[in-house]
């Protein structure tokens, strides 16, 4: 009878679940895609100005997706994986 509590007692149990994960892996792909939407634009020569480093692209959409990302992050850790 010991023994079997003591292998229920062992048993691991993971902090999150499944749901939890899930939006966990969907904000780091919201914050990778922002980083790699901010890459680029710079200019291989120092003397040259490129200004498409000032693109909406770079400068409103990725950092906005980086936010969203780690909003969805922050949810992913404070859901409650047992409510229904």
């Amino acid at each position: 009878m010991g023994e079997k509590k003591r292998k229920d007692a062992a048993k691991p149990t993971f902090v999150f679940g499944k749901k939890n994960y899930k939006f966990m892996f969907i904000g780091l792909a919201c914050i990778a895609l922002g980083f790699i939407l901010m890459a680029g634009g710079g200019s291989d020569d120092p003397n040259v100005f490129n200004p498409e480093i000032f693109s909406w692209r770079r400068i409103r959409l990725a950092p906005t997706l980086v936010l969203i990302g780690f909003v969805i992050q922050i949810y992913a850790i404070l859901l409650n994986p047992d409510k229904k």
